[in-house]
């Protein structure tokens, strides 16, 4: 570029997996393959309810090998940039649902000794209400969809709808909501999950991977006006962010040149030999990238790369920006580059080791799959021993702000969540079985509701064992600026 230089049997033994697909384990079958006619995969989803019937997905008790969710987070440390580690325990600690954005880890290896039917779409893998958001679409329309893909692996539907309830649940208790409201609100994002997954389902599977929600069809989606206005404001945000609108934020002029301002520890400059290797990194990315869009973008060249902190559970992973200008000071582009490692869901699913060389491109490969439409700069690269993927850092991306809505707009808002969740995975496998497991009725819907109360609860106990290990020192904190 640019350079001026699997899921469980429903058991306890992760070592036993049923995937009901057809296809291989990266999605892929020959064309010769006859398909199995919808009508059997829909005989096929009922008759996993002998096996796991529905109300079993409502059972949530302490297993006794659970091991210590303070010693789990220590864990995911490993590999991590020390000096950041504080500043990931202080986002943590700011909540019970902060502490639930960072221990998809946690989840991931709870869910897993859950019962499970079997059925193994790809599945983001961290799924909660702050993952879903705003982003530009490449014909630049405004989108809302699922955003965040660094956990996405085939596994089980399941866990994906388990994280979302859950942080439903945690998310209303911290806004005020009464337990009733919290119930509402998990009932009605799981029947807006049951109800999509049945209308896919039936949808040729080319009309399930045109399915979007735009901003318009998210207006007369949403049924409150509270959640209405909150939209709208979080669309007008995400139009304002844009890479010429982030120069004045995070650039200043020196010597008639652009750089990154430093804000330490969040952003902060690197060595001269640091820069050369991510714009090295870069230039191998560009052959990721559809050849049109390689082609535009080796029109640019590098001004300035910085390292910045994003996100909860992403903090202390290396994540680079890096401030790209084209022919003239206000043509800019901003991009970044995520380290990708094995997705939490991986260790639970069989043969993980051989579907994903590069993590940075399983991050792309399922964020294409599960996105109705994704960012047109998506691709993947390596720097040293760490793997990335590279996508824009500055596309119009926004979120809704959960704290603070009120009960009827949380259950609004749950709703439009867990329709687009069912949306991403019927994109892939498995929507038939799962409709025809789900069913019509409510039952699926009242076991996710008895679950997501259980495990709400669970995850302010495993919070409140983090605040203690920070008051004993087990664990420093740094809050950010």
């Amino acid at each position: 570029m640019m350079s001026g230089r699997g899921a469980n049997d429903g058991g306890r033994d992760r070592d036993r997996h049923v995937v009901l697909s057809s296809a291989d384990s990266r999605g892929f079958v020959s064309l010769r393959q006859p398909a199995t006619p919808r009508p059997q995969r829909y005989a096929i989803g009922r008759s996993l309810r002998k096996r796991v019937p529905r109300s079993a997905l409502g059972d949530w008790s302490v297993p006794e090998s659970r091991v210590d969710p303070v010693q789990q987070i220590i864990t995911t440390h490993q590999g991590r940039l020390d000096r950041l580690i504080p500043v990931r325990i202080g986002r943590m600690i700011a909540s019970p649902y902060a502490f639930l954005r960072g221990a998809a880890a946690i989840m991931a290896e709870d869910f897993a000794h859950l019962p499970s039917t079997g059925i193994t779409p790809v599945i983001c893998g961290d799924a909660h209400l702050g993952n879903f958001g705003f982003y530009a679409s490449p014909e630049r329309d405004l989108v809302f969809d699922l955003n965040d893909f660094d956990e996405a692996h085939p596994g089980a539907w399941e866990w994906d709808l388990r994280r979302l309830v859950t942080s439903v649940w945690v998310a209303g208790r911290q806004n005020g909501s009464p337990e009733h409201a919290c119930q509402e609100a998990v009932a009605r994002c799981v029947a807006a999950y049951r109800e999509h997954m049945a209308y896919l389902a039936e949808q040729p599977l080319l009309a399930r991977s045109y399915e979007r929600l735009d901003l318009d069809r998210l207006q007369t989606t949403a049924t409150r006006d509270t959640l209405r206005k909150e939209m709208k404001r979080a669309a007008q945000r995400a139009r304002r962010r844009t890479s010429d609108r982030a120069l004045p934020r995070f650039t200043e002029q020196r010597d008639g040149i652009r750089h990154i301002v430093e804000e330490p520890p969040l952003i902060t400059r690197l060595d001269t030999g640091q820069a050369d290797r991510i714009a090295e990194a870069l230039d191998s990315y560009l052959r990721t990238l559809p050849p049109h869009w390689a082609r535009i973008l080796a029109g640019y060249s590098i001004i300035d790369i910085a390292h910045k902190v994003v996100g909860v559970g992403s903090v202390g992973l290396r994540s680079y920006i890096a401030l790209c200008q084209g022919s003239s000071p206000d043509d800019v582009v901003f991009l970044q580059l995520k380290q990708a490692r094995r997705s939490v869901v991986a260790q639970f699913v069989h043969g993980d080791s051989a579907w994903h060389t590069h993590q940075g491109q399983r991050v792309v490969d399922y964020q294409q799959a599960l996105q109705t439409v994704s960012d047109p700069l998506l691709g993947w690269t390596t720097v040293g021993d760490h793997q990335y993927y590279v996508r824009q850092f500055r596309d119009m991306k926004g979120a809704v702000t959960i704290d603070g809505i009120d009960a009827p707009a949380l259950a609004d808002y749950a709703a439009i969540c867990g329709l687009l969740l069912a949306k991403g995975h019927a994109r892939t496998s498995g929507a038939s079985m799962i409709a025809g497991y789900l069913g019509n009725s409510d039952k699926i819907d009242r076991a996710m509701c008895r679950f997501a109360r259980s495990y709400a609860e669970q995850t302010e106990r495993d919070y409140h064992s983090l605040l203690t290990a920070v008051t004993h020192g087990v664990l420093h904190t740094e809050a950010s600026p």
